[in-house]
């Protein structure tokens, strides 16, 4: 056989794409070449494989050896190349089933003594693999648990190249070692943050109650000290749970970030990044493989920007694409990556940087110039996506001295917001929706869903005088409607309404 081909899957973001691995015998001068757009590291491939599969007891050709990568035009990253490129190289000697391996994909790093290692992104790259109609692949020992979550494919969980050559027809010795095991991080154990330790902040607290049932995005702003990012923390404990294709999603991304995905976890993420973040480690990014950031690993959770106006602008204007499209583009020279992005945003910020400016009883000393300079970190075209823009006081001293605390427990939270969402979903069943943050400004504005003239004039006027601009009226007609399901009527009346504008914007009904 001169010539033998199987598959691997080349990772753009989270799109895969199946990529031919052709193996080609030819009388040139001996040596071993790959073509077809790959990077440095699979480039290097060619002495990886060379030594993985003399240490297996298998043998390469001493002639002229040509593997392509097809389709050329593809940029190919990694070292997840290496099993497949072994695996045809191999076959062109004829020791191998050219059938078994042309039907099977192939997924994994090559060490120099012929075991297979653990390489990132192999659950999406076996949901590439399944939607490309394969049945079978091979992947390393240490990604069998992250590759057995796509259902329907037949997964061999390979230990050394032997082995793998085994599987396809080689008579060769397969040597008892020990399989690469993949370095877990080790993550500390979730708080158990609860409602109940909230001391005051009732209109907070419900604040917090609408921005979880309708999947609003929420800005928090007030004096250090009120409370602001210990309500964030308590964010993901009122929040339902995962459903399972939305848990296959955040493990997708979690397994192209590195991490060691074993089973589906159910609890909404959260990421919380320093001020000093850049764009990159906020949207992602990187020259030859594109890594995903914070907004990415927020996917289907949380992303809280604690001291918001300490991020730089740029950083920040950075998030208004993805609020919008609930996915992230990002362009290198010669592809593009999509990563998903549907997060909920929640902000939380000081009036100016010492904090007391417009603090009854305290002394603001920032200059106007820095007090102006500090909010314009949040522009106004970030500040127009946000449903939820909530001013944060001080708890009185009698309250903050009380034993008493507040009657909302996260349990007793999580309920009305499970019942809200109930409520919502059914409302967008048949559509493209199930969040209300998430409805079509057009589908409120029109047909059935339409308020009555009475019960928006509030809002007709708020938008006349210029004091919300068209995007911000949809903004408050989504919020008016969670305020609905949270008070179990059918439509929002003048009291839900009255309520989600001044959530947006402090006006009064």
């Amino acid at each position: 056989m001169r010539t033998a081909r199987t598959w691997a899957v080349a990772l753009t973001g989270v799109d895969g794409h199946l990529v031919e691995i052709e193996a080609d015998v030819s009388n040139q001068t001996p040596g071993f070449k790959i073509v077809g757009l790959p990077d440095k590291a699979l480039g290097e491939a060619a002495q990886r494989v060379h030594n993985a599969v003399t240490n297996a007891a298998l043998e390469l050709t001493r002639r002229r050896l040509t593997v392509n990568l097809s389709p050329a035009s593809l940029p190919k990253h990694g070292s997840g190349f290496d099993l497949g490129i072994a695996i045809s190289a191999v076959a062109t000697g004829g020791v191998l089933d050219a059938a078994s391996i042309a039907r099977t994909v192939h997924i994994g790093e090559l060490g120099l003594d012929g075991r297979v290692r653990p390489v990132p992104g192999v659950l999406p790259a076996v949901f590439a693999a399944s939607r490309a109609g394969f049945e079978r692949v091979i992947v390393p020992h240490a990604n069998e648990a992250e590759a057995r979550l796509v259902p329907g494919m037949q997964v061999r969980a390979a230990t050394t190249l032997a082995e793998v050559a085994m599987w396809h027809g080689a008579d060769v010795p397969v040597a008892d070692v020990e399989p690469v095991i993949a370095e877990a991080s080790v993550a500390a154990a979730p708080e158990m943050l609860d409602l109940a330790d909230v001391v005051g902040q009732e209109e907070a607290v419900e604040a917090l109650i609408a921005a979880a049932a309708g999947g609003h995005h929420m800005l928090m702003s007030g004096p250090p000290g009120v409370g602001k990012t210990m309500l964030a923390r308590r964010l993901p404990g009122i929040l339902p749970a995962l459903t399972e294709d939305e848990a296959l999603e955040v493990a997708a991304v979690r397994s192209l970030s590195g991490a060691v995905v074993n089973v589906l976890d159910d609890v909404p993420p959260i990421e919380a990044p320093h001020h000093s973040a850049s764009v990159a480690a906020l949207v992602g990014g990187g020259s030859r493989v594109v890594r995903p950031g914070a907004i990415v690993r927020a996917h289907r959770g949380i992303l809280f920007l604690d001291e918001a106006a300490e991020f730089s602008r740029v950083a920040l204007d950075a998030l208004r694409q993805p609020l919008e499209s609930g996915s992230i583009e990002i362009d290198r020279a010669g592809f593009r990556a999509r990563f998903p992005a549907r997060f909920q945003l929640v902000l939380a910020t000081n009036p100016c940087p010492c904090g007391n400016y417009g603090v009854r009883g305290a002394e603001c000393i920032c200059p106007p110039i820095a007090i102006r300079r500090y909010s314009a970190r949040l522009s106004g075209p970030l500040r127009d996506r946000i449903d939820i823009d909530l001013q944060v006081a001080r708890v009185a001293a009698s309250r903050a001295t009380s034993a008493e605390r507040a009657a909302m427990t996260s349990a007793d939270a999580a309920a009305q917001v499970a019942a809200a969402r109930e409520r919502a979903r059914k409302r967008w069943a048949g559509t493209p929706w199930t969040l209300n943050a998430e409805v079509a400004g057009a589908w409120l504005r029109q047909g059935d869903r339409r308020l009555p003239r009475d019960v928006r004039a509030p809002l007709d006027r708020a938008l006349e005088r210029g004091q919300l601009t068209l995007r911000g009226y949809d903004r408050v007609l989504r919020l008016a409607w969670t305020m609905a399901d949270l008070a179990g009527v059918e439509m929002p009346g003048a009291d839900e309404l009255g309520r989600a504008l001044f959530l947006k914007r402090g006006l009064i009904a």
